[in-house]
């Protein structure tokens, strides 16, 4: 269980079920569609994601054996718990089935592209594990768009539906550019904050990094010019989430909204206690608890779509 992270994957079967809960179901709702996603294939696209995730975890570990001894020498599972040869296996075996769920979610809804996704996102775990995250910057944005893909994930799945069942009426409607622009909100903070946590990772794990010759962030521009960059993209992230705030989000903006309270003390604040303990932080604990800071902060960013199905 440790090996598959199976608090991790917990989180990511959670995200499929509320981002079509809360998210898509009152976005159709309000268009006066209703619910359309069968509860099967919705399950199909959440054992994908979750199969193909717990996968891309085993053979991170399998390739990173000599990093972990370094920087976490009490967590390491593969050569210890687990041969190497068995989380190969085990990986492997994981990987097919996400893909089998992945490739059954596309053929009922005929979706080509979802059928891509499937097949494409495990292989790019097997890149980023056995040489993308020790290349500067493709390894963290690799994982960072991977991130973001699980909302939109619902989002394809919910159009598919719509095009099989109302390919005529569909263009007369705005019902596909909504879903996007709901469920992309949700996937551009998983992006963001995905990056964000990423980096910090690196900064936690750069004593290790250094002696494998990995070109991550702290190794190629030092540990201060990394958090310059951290510091940047938690401001652009809060950027948007203002300007969404103020500007698109059909909620009212004063302090008496919920939609208000909730950005401000569940994001913002978080947000800007992590960036507090950013540049407080001097061993690999404080990045630590920095990161783990970050990845609450997008586990309440996600919790926000109980606030749209109070606005709607």
């Amino acid at each position: 269980m440790r090996l598959v992270r199976w608090s991790n994957l917990l989180f990511l079967g959670a995200l499929i079920w509320v981002m079509e809960k809360w998210v898509a179901t009152p976005v159709l709702d309000a268009a006066a569609f209703g619910e359309q996603l069968p509860w099967y294939i919705l399950l199909l696209v959440g054992a994908a994601t979750v199969l193909i995730a717990a996968g891309g975890y085993v053979i991170n570990d399998y390739f990173d054996v000599k990093i972990d001894r370094i920087n976490r020498p009490d967590e390491v599972v593969v050569t210890r718990s687990v041969s190497k040869p068995a989380a190969m296996r085990l990986s492997v075996g994981l990987s097919a089935a996400g893909v089998v769920c992945g490739i059954a979610a596309a053929a009922i809804l005929r979706s080509i592209t979802i059928g891509i996704v499937f097949v494409v996102v495990p292989g790019l775990l097997w890149f980023y594990s056995s040489s993308y995250k020790r290349l500067f910057l493709i390894g963290n944005l690799t994982i960072a768009l991977l991130a973001g893909l699980t909302p939109l994930l619902v989002a394809m799945a919910n159009v598919a539906v719509l095009q099989l069942r109302y390919e005529t009426i569909l263009p007369y409607t705005t019902l596909v550019h909504d879903l996007y622009a709901w469920l992309g909100g949700f996937a551009l903070f998983a992006f963001l904050l995905t990056w964000i946590r990423e980096t910090v990772k690196d900064m936690q794990d750069q004593m290790g990094d250094r002696e494998l010759e990995c070109h991550s962030m702290p190794v190629v521009w030092g540990e201060k010019w990394t958090k310059v960059f951290v510091t940047v993209l938690i401001v652009c992230t809060l950027a948007i989430i203002g300007h969404l705030w103020w500007h698109v989000l059909p909620f009212p903006t004063g302090w008496s909204s919920l939609s208000t309270r909730y950005i401000v003390l569940g994001v913002v604040i978080p947000l800007l206690g992590a960036l507090w303990l950013l540049w407080a932080a001097k061993i690999p604990s404080d990045y630590k608890t920095c990161q783990q800071v970050v990845k609450l902060t997008m586990l309440l960013g996600m919790l926000y779509s109980i606030v749209i199905v109070r606005g709607m």
